[in-house]
């Protein structure tokens, strides 16, 4: 089941998303819910993100080559995390499929693209195991973590460099019905593939980063957890459009522009 947000007439709603057309429900997808018998054609509405987020969680580092390819530009030996290291971002950053990413004035010439797989969190967790940590997921969306690289590096901590305003597209909508292990992401530049990875090739995998969340905290419905990227990103400029697919799930399509 494909799962959305959208407006219409000035109005937000939930959807789901069957082929193209979308039937309106009343409710959502971490509530009680009905369907309203009423439906549009997808391109007939605006699609929001799909989910408003209690607590946004980013993995860091959970990609190999990400962690080596990034030591490299800085001269440095990679160093692999041994435990899941989890941050956050701001809730104010996200914005949906087709939104445009605005890139401040005064930011460098190093914006980067971040494909992730973001888990999506359907009910209240805690003190889950890797056996059972499956089963507090709704479902799966894309995000793309954009990054200020300069400012990464520059800032004590990733307020601008990660959390400016539009830097944390998130869609098109949630997919419950996903198999982890078969899933791959495909990032293209303008029309250009840039690269393709298994999505599922992670340091440290869903299970696991749910269990050592639970062991700590509470998670709650529409909470998301953003998986982190593999390899290197080219920098991008003012106008570039940049496509994160993800199979099984959609695609999450965004252009970049520069703030005038």
């Amino acid at each position: 089941m494909r799962w959305l947000r959208f407006e219409k007439e000035g109005k937000s709603h939930y959807g789901i998303l069957e082929g193209n057309t979308v039937a309106q429900v009343a409710g959502g997808p971490f509530t009680r819910h009905r369907r309203t018998g009423k439906t549009y054609p997808l391109r007939s509405v605006k699609l929001l993100i799909p989910v408003q987020p209690p607590t946004f969680f980013c993995a860091g580092l959970n990609y190999v080559e990400h962690i080596r390819e990034q030591a490299a530009k800085r001269g440095e030996a990679p160093k692999i995390p041994t435990n899941p290291d989890m941050g956050y971002r701001f809730q104010s950053a996200l914005v949906p499929h087709g939104h445009d990413v605005v890139i401040p004035r005064d930011a460098g010439e190093k914006v980067q693209y971040e494909g992730e797989l973001v888990v999506v969190i359907g009910k209240q967790a805690k003190h889950l195991t890797e056996k059972n940590a499956l089963d507090c997921v709704l479902g799966y969306t894309i995000g793309n973590d954009v990054s200020e690289r300069d400012w990464q590096r520059g800032d004590r901590t990733h307020w601008r460099g990660k959390c400016c305003d539009t830097f944390k597209p998130m869609g098109p909508w949630i997919e419950t019905d996903v198999k982890l292990e078969t899933l791959k992401t495909t990032v293209r530049v303008n029309g250009q593939v840039t690269i393709e990875f298994p999505t599922n090739h992670m340091l440290f995998g869903v299970r696991t980063f749910i269990a050592s969340l639970t062991k700590y905290i509470t998670l709650m419905p529409g909470d998301v957890i953003w998986m982190g990227t593999e390899g290197s990103a080219p920098n991008l400029k003012h106008g570039d459009v940049c496509e994160i697919e993800i199979n099984q799930i959609g695609t999450l399509k965004n252009k970049f522009v520069r703030e005038r």
